[in-house]
């Protein structure tokens, strides 16, 4: 027995794959996995299938067509393709969590393309596809180019495709958000954005900060939020939060956080520094980060309420060296902070 892959498109009407699958099935053909892709000229079933040694490419496409299949292109398969599309395309996509510069090879590996290319401008014509070459915008900036003499690419493949290319770029975009920051002592920690994973490490954060600098950090309570309001800091709906974690403490501890709560044109911003790690310049270093991260997602201007007394946040503020109006209502300081918008990168 031999594998082969079979694509054909067949008329989108009840019992026409049927006719096709027992015109197969005379012929000694086993099949072994099917995929269906929707288009406008009908169905195209992609096919692997089991044939007898006997059966030759000529005599595969001659019982497709005697089941009313149409376009038909056969090939030859190898084991792997054993493999079901869903648990490939997983694999791929693992790969890429680690290393997201593998794109063209990943999407090469996906579709079974000829020649995978990259162009660092974007595409002239819009991304699309037709019958042997795909055009695909990377989120990043620039644009991938395939080309596949045969079968003809579908739009359930530019969908997987470019799904696939948007993994990757979230990824790259994730890992240049990720810096090491040596403070004034030495000391190194890593600076990243927080997901769900971390909110038990912030709640341990809060609970060994003082009650003075949850105090600050919130200008109310002084208590331990709840996970449920952590939870919804570490994700928010416009916004990031950046944490800042101890690569020499056991367990990696988030030793700081600082939140950007985006709002319009302008997005809040909230630090909490552990107690000791206050006066090292770890509350600086990320401030300066949240504020390129707000340049780059186009805020006009930082907003941040701060008390009168915390001379600390107040001095942090005057190192970043730029121009912040101060309003006043008692106690409490709005201070703003105007950006530079640094224009997106779209493909």
């Amino acid at each position: 027995m031999a594998l082969w892959r079979i694509r054909a498109t067949v008329d989108d009407r009840p019992g026409f794959l049927s006719v096709l699958t027992a015109s197969l099935a005379l012929r000694g053909v086993n099949i072994l996995s099917v995929q269906v892709h929707t288009t406008e000229a009908g169905a195209i079933d992609d096919f692997l299938v089991d044939a007898p040694d006997s059966v030759d490419e000529a005599e595969l496409t001659a019982a497709v067509e005697r089941g009313r299949g149409r376009r038909c292109w056969v090939q030859r398969s190898e084991a792997r393709g054993l493999a079901d599309p869903p648990t490939r395309v997983l694999g791929l996509a693992t790969r890429l969590v680690r290393d997201p510069e593998a794109s063209g090879e990943a999407l090469r590996t996906l579709l079974g393309a000829d020649e995978v290319s990259w162009r660092p401008a974007p595409p002239v014509d819009r991304p699309g596809l037709d019958d042997h070459r795909m055009r695909l915008a990377d989120p990043t900036g620039g644009t991938f180019t395939l080309r596949r003499a045969a079968p003809s690419f579908t739009p359930a493949e530019y969908a997987r495709a470019q799904a696939l290319v948007e993994l990757a770029a979230t990824v790259a975009r994730r890992a240049e958000d990720q810096v090491t920051v040596v403070v004034a002592d030495g000391a190194e920690v890593r600076v990243r954005p927080a997901g769900a994973d971390d909110v038990p490490a912030i709640l341990d954060l809060h609970e060994k900060s003082s009650e003075r600098s949850r105090q600050r950090r919130y200008l109310g309570g002084c208590g331990v939020p709840a996970p449920s309001r952590l939870r919804r800091l570490v994700e928010p709906e416009r916004g990031v939060t950046l944490v800042a974690v101890d690569l020499d403490a056991p367990g990696e501890p988030v030793v700081a956080m600082a939140n950007l709560l985006g709002e319009g044109d302008e997005a809040e911003v909230a630090l909490l520094v552990r107690d000791d790690w206050q006066r090292r310049g770890l509350g600086t270093a990320l401030l300066r980060r949240v504020v390129r991260r707000a340049e780059r997602d186009g805020y006009a201007a930082l907003v941040l309420h701060v008390q009168a007394e915390n001379v600390p946040m107040l001095r942090t503020l005057r190192r970043l060296g730029r121009p912040t109006p101060v309003d006043r209502d008692g106690p409490l300081l709005t201070v703003t902070l105007p950006l530079t918008v640094t224009p997106a990168i779209t493909g």
